[in-house]
């Protein structure tokens, strides 16, 4: 068979589509007391006139992006309303909130899936204008450089519904690529909902590669990431930290952490950046990163799949945790999982 960069033209950075036709959808699970679940609702996500969305690839010159192609090695166009969807909530009004990679991008959605505005990092938003729907270019402009495949895959809102949280899923490629493998400071966006204007942003620490402790062969800081972000009050959270095998769900406080929006930290200029700072030196930068608890570790729960990237938390404190098939292309399957903790978050 023919890997992957082969089919991409030889392009290691680009994207294989084996289902170019795929429209990102939000779908409703029903599950049930006999440990199956079934879907009840299919909301496909749709521009402003009606019209499906894709999935592939935008086209950017703000940021870097990725070429997508077929699995007959056919390059595919560009799609400035296409969207990599990750995180979702929902509002009492039934409308969603989604976290996506390729802007990266927060997006409003109406109940019936149409799209009701995109926020993308200043300067991003120019790209986009041929959108079918409405992009505003409302997040720091530092945050398109995200690395690729490693944007906002994680994000939750308070219990008051007054505000948004983002978290980017790994350290920006800042000021390069090579910034990106090693850094450790990954960034927590604050949204007010009333204005949708960020208020705040902040730093989480990643923990070392090498604590992760069913992923031995991991060699590198990049290995770690960010996949999930789950409110308990106003900035308190849950954030899940994983590499392939192994998931921590830590308790996190906004309370003491720095804000370091609008400083010289979301200036490009800035040297060195924020992501060549290391954990023991954030202080003496004058940086107060988010506190963390540790409150789950994967390798100390063997009856939980591996690569668990969504969790949710129930009203009595259950955890609800589901795995990431990617399509079921190398066999996986969906797995959920409801677990009763010892201890609350908080």
């Amino acid at each position: 068979g023919l890997t992957t960069e082969q089919i991409c033209g030889g392009d290691d950075k680009a994207k294989l589509f084996p289902r170019p036709d795929f429209v990102p959808s939000i779908v409703k699970m029903k599950l049930s007391e006999d440990g199956t679940f079934a879907t009840t609702e299919w909301i496909t996500l749709k521009d402003s006139s009606g019209k499906t969305i894709t999935g592939l690839s935008n086209p950017l010159k703000a940021a870097k992006t990725e070429a997508g192609y077929d699995v007959t090695g056919k390059q595919l166009p560009f799609d400035p309303s296409g969207l990599d969807t990750e995180g979702l909530v929902r509002l009492k009004d039934g409308s969603f909130w989604v976290g996506e990679e390729y802007g990266p991008s927060l997006v409003h959605i109406a109940a019936d899936g149409k799209i009701i505005e995109r926020l993308v990092p200043a300067g991003v938003d120019a790209d986009l204008a041929g959108a079918g729907y409405k992009v505003t270019g409302a997040l720091p402009a530092i945050i398109a450089k995200r690395q690729l495949n490693r944007g906002i895959e994680g994000i939750a809102m308070s219990p008051d519904e007054k505000f948004l949280y983002a978290i980017v899923q790994n350290p920006l490629a800042n000021p390069d690529a090579k910034a990106f493998k090693d850094a450790v400071a990954t960034r927590i966006l604050k949204l007010d909902l009333a204005t949708q204007q960020v208020v705040g942003e902040f730093v989480y620490a990643l923990d070392p590669f090498n604590t992760f402790k069913n992923d031995p062969k991991s060699d590198k800081e990049s290995d770690v990431r960010i996949s999930e972000l789950s409110a308990v009050g106003t900035d308190q959270l849950i954030v899940l930290e994983r590499i392939a095998k192994t998931t921590k769900l830590y308790a996190i406080s906004l309370d003491g952490a720095t804000n370091i929006l609008g400083t010289a930290w979301d200036d490009k200029a800035t040297s060195p950046s924020l992501e060549q700072v290391m954990t023991a030196d954030l202080a003496g930068k004058g940086i107060n990163p988010v506190s963390k608890k540790l409150w789950l570790d994967s390798a100390d729960h063997k009856e939980l799949p591996e690569k668990v990237e969504g969790v949710a938390i129930l009203e009595n404190g259950d955890l609800i945790a589901i795995n990431d098939d990617d399509f079921g292309i190398d066999g996986a399957h969906t797995i959920i999982v409801r677990l009763s903790l010892p201890a609350p978050a908080f």
